[in-house]
Order: C-alpha cells, then sequence, then structure tokens
C-alpha cells in the first residue's frame, strides 16, 4: 500500500467502534501536486483514511471469530459527503462504526472530523479476501501494532 492513512488508532471494539487519528502535514506527498500555494488534502485520501480504519474494525470483528487471515477490500463508496476542506496542520479525527458484519464482508459508517465538526461522512462497503503469504501476514501485523502501540512487537 503506498499510502498509510492512519497515524494512530485511538480505540478499537469490535465489531462496534475503531477512531483513529491522521495529523495532516505539509510534507505529505500529496502536496507536492494537490495544490502548489494552495494546499489540499483531497476527498479520495480522507475516505481511504476512513477505510484503513474501517478495514481494520471488520478485520479486527473476524479476529475475534477466529479468522486471523483475512483483509478488508473496500468494494463500496456510498452517501460520501465533503463539508469543509482539509489543509496541513488539520488534525483528522476518524471514527468507523459498524453497521454490517458478516463472514463475507461489512459495512461501516465513517465520519471524519476536524478540531470536533464534521469534514466528510460516507458508509464504506467491505468484501474480506484470504491473505495466506506469511511475509504479507508479518507486514500486516507490523502496520497494525505500530497504528495500535506506536511501536511493532519485537521478534
Amino acid at each position: 500500500m503506498r499510502y498509510l492513512l492512519l497515524d494512530r488508532i485511538t480505540q478499537l471494539e469490535p465489531p462496534r467502534l475503531a477512531t483513529g487519528v491522521k495529523c495532516v502535514s505539509l510534507s505529505d506527498d500529496t502536496f507536492a501536486d494537490h495544490f502548489p500555494g494552495h494546499p489540499v488534502m483531497p476527498g479520495a485520501l480522507v475516505i481511504e483514511a476512513l477505510a484503513q480504519l474501517g478495514g481494520v474494525l471488520l478485520e479486527a470483528s473476524r479476529r475475534a471469530e477466529g479468522h486471523e487471515d483475512v483483509h478488508a477490500l473496500l468494494t463500496m463508496v456510498d452517501r460520501a459527503r465533503f463539508r469543509r476542506i482539509v489543509r496541513p496542520g488539520d488534525k483528522l479525527e476518524l471514527e468507523a462504526e459498524t453497521i454490517l458484519a458478516r463472514e463475507e464482508g461489512g459495512q461501516v459508517k465513517g465520519t471524519a472530523r476536524v478540531d470536533g465538526e464534521v469534514v466528510a461522512t460516507a458508509e464504506l462497503g467491505f468484501a474480506f479476501a484470504r491473505v495466506t503469504n506469511p511475509k504479507v501476514l508479518a507486514r500486516r501485523r507490523e502496520v497494525l501494532d505500530i497504528w495500535l502501540t506506536g511501536a511493532a512487537e519485537e521478534p
């Protein structure tokens, strides 16, 4: 994945809720071209940040049921609304609430806020894919550990 758009997962309560943050920085690659002299975080990346959090929530729900090898793939974005521009220096407060969780996938409602003000909302649908490659599983575990604790587990 080229863009990891979560800095920290602050709350993970499967199957119900996950919260996280993304500190938007002028050094983010996106701002080189979007837009010079007027940096704006693309709405698609705000949705991607919500999708990453929602995917973690649904995957954690499946892990709680004993399924360690699932990867949530974004399959649908519905009812997306953008209410405010996100700029460098903003701290995106992200929230994903489960609408539906099934064996084959699920759906979450995502909300992004800056300073408590809603900047974007969307309903996001996911399908689960099975991951069997040990290197991919290890890398996914490392990223999740960093998101949850700020550091990867010691080998």
